[in-house]
């Protein structure tokens, strides 16, 4: 035998075993089957169904996955909770004509559970991502025996049902993995939920166990209430089917070229809309849930309102007080709101109902809809029922109509300032403000003679605040400010002075760019932080104020809350919430306390940063650039939660701009990125590299300021990505966690996010929405590119003018560029 013959039948065999190992079918006809390493592929080649694993783990699940994206994304998993160890399954069609998987042959894993049997069935997995069984004679008609868009995983794909098949009494919910490598169902879980005996008013709940986690407020017939970003886009619609035979939500897309899933998380960011970004090659959020505290189930208790642009963000609805005023003055709204009158059940006839305008609707658990009832008549069915306490229009659509009516408590409800719904509470007669002409002569005298009382009280109080605004208003006006910009509530300055003992040595926290920082207590014993600008800080207003005018609009748990400011005299102040636990940099760049911040304090540090940023950059009514993120500006509180403090050097952004240039660079040495240190640039991608900077210092314990007089010349970030190229990405982390750390691909995979984020060029970084993501998977990551100040000369060299110093705080340098060319 010649050597060619003998490379063709060599050839041959290979060939032979290449297309048994990894072949495709087009389905499955009853008493075939297919084996691991053989695959059903859709019509067009959209979606694949077959055996996969999950990262490093040998278990072997049967599921669906697109076909024609690189980085493999599973969007329904047979037997989750039932993986097989090794490459021994098969599928088939048995006798009683169900698909049933088999571990070697003979134990049966998992199984179809249709009741009907077909004289010829057959499996197809269809371009829309469903697995159906059918009968073969029904062709392309949609009279499936089973489909596996009847029991999502954790993935909701267009045209997929959300809800209930009430004929066959099954319901279609979404349920997050267990974990990213387990897609055994976890805690949380997504479904539409009423009752159907009740009439009660459906609508979406995100449960985590059995726990009310997240809801999307009663469906109106244009959105659901609790939804405002469900508005018109150009990417996708969608609808809402309640009838006696189905109730459920389903979304289909509007450009058939794009590709999106919705996708359950097992984490508090846990309800995202992807997008696949074929230039990127890489999954984008579109949207996510919950996006703010406001959006988690009862955080303000009952018949309270729930307003994220308020601080703080919980009132009790008007004609109702707190509770428990002690609770609720300490930020504990657990136990909400109760009336300021109650109602009479005997006085029903003389009761009435007070308007509240755009609001996302109450839990409606306790409820009751009529869709033919209008909204008279609704009011008139209220009234007459003692236990109900509020109704409005179940279809808001036109002049609106039908009538849903609520019972007991009024839950979860949040503000907005252009969508929502109008809501119709009870009040009994007192808080109507109606009285008798007899009740109006026997009061009338002494009420004059207390309203001429306090007139001349008041004319007292006014001249001594017109006194007080006109000085403030000098003190402004001097440095070119307007009083109303400030938007927050002005301490007294006796008052900052008494709490802070006069602003005694002893109660100093820090020194900041632009003064020191005193730990004080009001009077309720409120602790509190006081930042003092400096009186000889010759910019120091601008940044006070653009703090004030800022971070009173944003509210978010990773970010710090201003409580208010005091602008008197010389005095300039600002008054912050305190964190028991200061500042980052005292942890993770000492070595006492470095070694309280083990790994997973550490990863939930990163994680929370990351959500704050993700917040000033997409979420917040305003896009915010920070512009000077860095360890010594995130605090952390009892919990050591991070919060992002220090906005005197942020700006504002308009929705549709990217970038701005400024002659005026003022950031920290160490933080920013080349595009703005050098030119003016700035944009979210210069705090994104603040943040991967952020991000390699927490992980190494080491200070990026400084490091390359110890390291030859390199920088952190050269030092960081060194040890990447040459696979020793874990000689990077802080020994004092390497010696208890559990999990070192976690930590591998934040390296690789930390060195995403301080690429060289602005356009290779991930924003933050991408951030998030990544660090709530460990999917395979695209590889980075050389990063930003790879050595100590690269950040100094070019033809830019040197740095000039400008203010340094006790950890940190801030500086000045000169005007950016």
């Amino acid at each position: 035998m010649s050597i060619f013959s003998f490379m063709i039948i060599i050839g041959s065999i290979y060939l032979l075993l290449f297309q048994t190992v990894f072949s495709a079918v087009a389905s499955i006809h009853q008493f075939e089957s297919i084996s691991d390493g053989t695959t059903l592929v859709s019509k067009e080649g959209s979606f694949e169904f077959g055996f996969f694993s999950v990262g490093n783990s040998k278990n072997r699940y049967v599921g669906i996955w697109y076909k024609n994206i690189p980085v493999q994304t599973v969007v329904w998993v047979a037997n989750g909770c039932n993986p097989i160890n090794d490459s021994s399954g098969s599928l088939t069609i048995n006798n009683t004509g169900n698909l049933v998987l088999l571990y070697q042959n003979k134990t049966v894993v998992w199984s179809t559970n249709s009741s009907k049997q077909a004289q010829k069935p057959i499996v197809e997995l269809l371009d829309s991502g469903n697995l159906v069984l059918r009968g073969e004679e029904d062709g392309n008609s949609e009279n499936y025996l089973w489909q596996s868009f009847d029991y999502p995983s954790d993935t909701l794909l267009p045209d997929m049902k959300l809800g209930w098949d009430l004929k066959r009494g099954l319901e279609r919910r979404v349920s997050s993995w267990n974990r990213w490598d387990d897609p055994c169902p976890g805690d949380f879980t997504d479904g539409v939920e009423f009752n159907r005996q009740l009439q009660t008013f459906p609508e979406i709940y995100i449960r985590k166990g059995t726990e009310k986690f997240y809801r999307t407020g009663p469906w109106n017939g244009l959105r659901f209430s609790g939804a405002p970003e469900q508005r018109t886009n150009p990417l996708y619609s969608y609808y809402f089917v309640c009838n006696d035979d189905e109730v459920y939500y389903a979304y289909y897309l509007m450009n058939k070229s794009v590709i999106s899933r919705l996708i359950l998380n097992q984490t508090t960011s846990l309800h995202h809309r992807l997008i696949w970004i074929e230039t990127d090659k890489t999954w984008r959020p579109y949207s996510s849930l919950p996006r703010d505290d406001c959006d988690k189930y009862g955080t303000c208790g009952a018949h309270a309102n729930c307003m994220i642009n308020d601080s703080p963000i919980c009132h009790c609805l008007d004609r109702f007080k707190p509770k428990s005023v002690e609770k609720w003055n300490s930020m504990d709204w657990s136990d909400g709101c109760v009336r300021n009158n109650p109602l009479n059940c005997t006085e029903k006839d003389k009761d009435g109902f007070v308007k509240y305008s755009s609001l996302k609707l109450p839990d409606a658990t306790h409820s009751w809809v009529n869709k033919t009832m209008n909204l008279k008549e609704c009011r008139a069915k209220c009234l007459s029922n003692c236990s109900c306490t509020a109704y409005t229009n179940s279809d808001i659509r036109g002049q609106g109509s039908g009538c849903a009516i609520w019972f007991g408590d009024l839950m979860d409800i949040r503000q907005y300032s252009d969508e929502g719904q109008d809501l119709f509470i009870r009040m009994p007669h007192s808080e109507l403000g109606k009285s008798d002409s007899k009740m109006r002569a026997a009061i009338a005298v002494p009420i004059i003679g207390v309203v001429l009382g306090m007139l001349l009280l008041g004319y007292c109080i006014c001249k001594k605040r017109s006194k007080d605004k006109i000085d403030r208003n000098e003190t402004i006006s001097q440095h070119g400010g307007q009083e109303e910009d400030l938007d927050l509530p002005l301490f007294d300055l006796s008052s900052v002075t008494t709490a802070t003992e006069n602003f005694a040595p002893h109660n100093k926290l820090g020194e900041g760019g632009f003064g020191p920082v005193y730990r004080g207590m009001l009077e309720g014993g409120q602790e509190i932080a006081v930042k003092r600008l400096s009186i000889s800080s010759g910019q120091g207003v601008r940044e006070l104020k653009n703090e004030v005018k800022l971070i009173a609009k944003l509210q978010h748990r990773n970010l710090v809350k201003l409580l208010g400011c005091c602008i008197q005299g010389e005095e300039k102040l600002l008054v912050y919430e305190y964190m028991p636990n200061k500042s980052l940099d005292a942890f993770i760049f000492d070595r006492k306390q470095g070694n309280l911040l083990e790994w997973p304090e550490r990863f939930q540090i990163i994680c929370g940063i990351a959500r704050g940023l993700l917040y000033l950059h997409h979420d917040s009514r305003l896009r915010v650039i920070h512009r000077d993120l860095k360890a010594s500006n995130v605090l952390l509180d009892n919990n050591m939660n991070p919060k992002i403090s220090d906005f005197g050097l942020a700006r504002t952004f308009s929705a549709d701009q990217t970038e701005e240039k400024t002659s005026r660079v003022i950031g920290t040495y160490g933080y920013m990125a080349p595009e703005y240190a050098f030119d003016g640039l700035f944009s979210i991608k210069s705090d994104v590299f603040s943040f991967g900077v952020l991000v390699l210092e927490i992980i190494s314990g080491k200070r990026s300021r400084g490091f390359h007089q110890q390291n030859h010349g390199l920088t952190l970030i050269g030092h960081a990505w060194t040890l990447h190229k040459e696979g020793r990405s874990l000689g990077l982390l802080d020994k004092q966690v390497l010696e208890s750390l559990h999990n070192v691909k976690q930590v591998l995979h934040c390296i690789h996010i930390g060195l995403l984020c301080v690429q060289q060029s602005p356009t290779d970084r991930p924003n933050m929405s991408s951030v998030v993501l990544m660090l709530g998977s460990e999917s395979e990551l695209p590889q980075p590119k050389q990063p930003g100040y790879f050595t100590e000369m690269a950040a100094v060299k070019g033809d830019h003018s040197p740095m000039n110093l400008e203010s340094s705080s006790t950890n940190d340098m801030s500086i000045t560029m000169p005007e950016a060319r």
